[in-house]
């Protein structure tokens, strides 16, 4: 053969290489308005933010390595090689984001999609080819990569594909789907996950390289698109017509960071913090897989209109494989202000043969209808004021004591935190907030007089925040009261919103601090009588966020304290403690809490081998069974068969309309219901504890006068 007739077949072969191989994704570059945006916002964390930065070599590796940690967490699509070709920025990102010069990042993200492109692509390519159904080796998929160094070679990666593909189609063979339908389902994923790879748009990928650039000085700091803005501002106006759930990624999945309260997924009772969900699915037609969709493409499913039906495939944050997953549907509606206002009820304690009548307020958030306050009416709502009302109720009714119920409450209007402790105390300080250049300001209760000042109770948990955590924090500093329940989320900052000229940046601006010095932040407010939590703290809560600023003190101020609670927390926890041993609720939660951390620290890595892989889930199962029939069995309940049926039962009946016979029913129930409902030990054991408070103060009180 000529050597013009080699180079011939040689083009030819290219040609038709070029015409046959799919397109290559656009390669997105940085707009003008977009490198303009990056300067503003390197302007802003350098003078605005709350901690004094240094955008030096440190800061940019820092930077570096969260982009890439956003991009490829799990280290899945890049090499080695493609790093090093961008590892200068690793010097520079700093400089690359003050001049706005942003091209070598966004190269960066394309080199990393056109990956995802090619690794998508050989899996459908896989599928065309037939799956390996022989569920009969002895091979392990690691769950967790992060820590993981970065792939040499493709090869690599490639078997750690063909392991991740393996464990897909065992994972929906686990629900007993068959080689058809497992086929159907992963080429939807799959293929879902290529179109949102050819719709990414430059907005996209700016949004990564700066949660990357903001997120390495603190959680909370960050940029929103114009879209993204827009959304921010129908949250903030509580129009938001969903499902009332606060959404975050994890890892692959995106996971419940809290719940709305009020709100319809709350009162439908049907998800809880930490629960990961994997499809979303309108009233009718097919779910759709959401596992490694973006966190703003999941919301947007999620989200419709007032009255409609939304179904999500839920993995429960206890379960430890992603097979034990359960749909769930929540009515779409919007969030009002009387559906978080703050109610009452009063509970009975029997005491040697006597009734004792306890008040609880439940205070889901600090609210203020802001537009009637701005108009002068007279009569607008507030936290204040509607717990205020209740008070005066209990009161009325002769309770010998109150607990306010902060848990789940994130937080809202300082103005109300302040307010409330004010209804307790006889003025006086309330929070201190430190800005960036360390003046601080001092805030307080300035009205004279107390509504109340009776025995004191406030419930919190690790979903209670801000200014649910100032208004524990000084009611403990004031002596004023007991703190009971567990450590709060540890959100101590202060947070502005600032626009720019593409988009708008929320950044930290200063923080909170307790009238005692102490921080809020990180830390939270650590209760005077602990309770067991099924929250894990290291999925939930400040400690558990990347680069969350530090606990510190500041000088504490002059105020009066009420009493000395902590004089009698020996007694009152030995009491405690003593019910804690014969309520089976309370015995649950601790040894489920207990197991739910064993559990996970043993589940590194997934069989996929079939037989293997069933034993293991149900061996797992079968201990989370047996505390939940052991809970059962103390009071009287009938047994489960299988553990997801718990959280169903728990469930049933929330949020739902009934009928007459269901109301019934429910009546007749009654009792049942309170047993089987874990939450409501919490409120239950805070009534017996500031009954024991009531009476050690009543005999202190005797005995001073003798």
């Amino acid at each position: 053969m000529s050597l013009f007739a080699t180079l011939s077949r040689s083009v030819a072969l290219a040609v038709m290489l070029v015409i046959t191989s799919p397109a290559a994704l656009a390669q997105l570059e940085p707009t003008d308005e977009q490198r303009q945006a990056a300067v503003e916002i390197a302007d802003s964390l350098r003078y605005g933010h709350y901690a004094d930065i240094t955008f030096d070599e440190a800061w940019s590796q820092d930077a570096f390595q969260r982009y890439l940690d956003i991009l490829d967490g799990q280290r899945a699509y890049l090499l080695r090689s493609d790093i090093e070709a961008y590892r200068h920025l690793e010097t520079s990102m700093a400089d690359a984001i003050f001049s706005g010069d942003l091209d070598d990042a966004f190269n960066l993200y394309n080199a990393f999609s056109e990956r995802q492109r090619t690794r998508v692509e050989s899996l459908l390519t896989q599928l065309d080819k037939g799956l390996d159904d022989n569920f009969e080796s002895n091979e392990r998929l690691e769950i967790d990569r992060e820590d993981t160094p970065w792939a040499s070679r493709q090869s690599e990666l490639d078997e750690l594909w063909r392991k991740r593909l393996k464990n897909d189609a065992l994972t929906l063979a686990l629900t007993d789907q068959d080689s058809e339908q497992i086929e159907t389902n992963l080429r939807q994923r799959y293929e879902g996950q290529l179109t949102r790879l050819e719709q990414t748009e430059p907005e996209d990928v700016f949004g990564v390289l700066m949660a990357a650039v903001t997120g390495s000085i603190d959680p909370h700091t960050g940029y929103l698109s114009p879209r993204q803005g827009e959304s921010f501002d129908i949250q903030m106006s509580l129009s938001l017509e969903g499902i009332g759930a606060l959404l975050q990624s994890d890892g692959e999945y995106v996971k419940v960071a809290s719940l709305v309260p009020g709100g319809p997924a709350e009162r439908a009772g049907v998800l809880e913090p930490a629960d990961r969900i994997i499809a979303v699915g309108q009233e009718e037609g097919e779910m759709v897989n959401v596992v490694g969709m973006r966190l703003d493409n999941v919301v947007d499913l999620i989200r419709g209109p007032k009255g409609s039906i939304v179904r999500l495939d839920v993995v429960p944050a206890q379960a430890v494989d992603m097979t034990r997953s359960q749909i769930v549907e929540i009515t779409r509606d919007t969030v009002s202000l009387e559906d978080q206002a703050a109610s009452s009820e009063i509970i009975e304690v029997e005491r040697n043969g006597e009734p004792h009548r306890l008040g609880v307020i439940n205070v889901p958030t600090f609210y203020v209808d802001f537009d009637a306050w701005q108009a002068g009416e007279e009569e607008y709502r507030s936290t204040t004021r509607d717990v205020a009302k209740e008070v005066e109720r209990l009161k009325e009714e002769g309770v010998e004591g109150i607990v306010l119920d902060l848990r789940n409450n994130g937080g809202g209007a300082l103005q109300e935190a302040n307010s409330l402790i004010g209804l307790f105390i006889d003025r006086g300080p309330t929070v201190q907030v430190r800005d960036a250049q360390g003046r601080i300001q001092l805030y307080g209760d300035s009205e004279a007089g107390t509504l109340y000042d009776g025995p004191l109770g406030v419930l919190v948990n690790r979903l209670s925040a801000s200014a649910s955590e100032i208004f524990a924090g000084a009611i403990q500093d004031y002596g004023r009261g007991l703190v009971l329940g567990t450590p709060t989320f540890g959100k101590g900052t202060v947070q502005t919103l600032n626009d720019l000229s593409h988009g708008q940046i929320k950044l930290t601006r200063a923080k909170f601090y307790r009238i005692s010095g102490d921080s809020t932040q990180n830390r939270g407010v650590e209760p005077d009588i602990d309770f067991p939590s099924l929250i894990d703290p290291e999925r939930i809560g400040e400690s558990s966020l990347d680069n969350a600023l530090a606990w510190d003190t500041v000088q504490n101020v002059q105020y009066r304290r009420y009493g000395e609670p902590e004089n009698m927390l020996e007694q009152l926890i030995t009491q405690h403690d003593a019910r804690a041993q014969d309520n089976a609720n309370f015995r649950y939660l601790e040894r489920q809490s207990t197991l739910a951390r064993q559990l996970r620290e043993q589940h590194t890595s997934v069989s996929l081998n079939r037989e293997q892989r069933e034993r293991e889930m149900e061996a797992q199962e079968a201990e989370q069974l047996s505390l939940e029939n052991q809970r059962r069995r103390a009071l009287g309940l009938e047994e489960l068969d299988e553990w997801m049926d718990a959280r169903t039962d728990a469930t049933a009946g929330i949020g739902g309309e009934e009928s007459d016979d269901a109301a019934a029913s429910q009546e007749s129930e009654s009792e049942e219901d309170e047993a089987l409902a874990v939450d409501r030990a919490y409120v239950l054991e805070s009534a017996e504890i500031l009954l024991d408070y009531v009476h050690l103060q009543d005999s202190q009180r005797l005995a001073a006068k003798r």
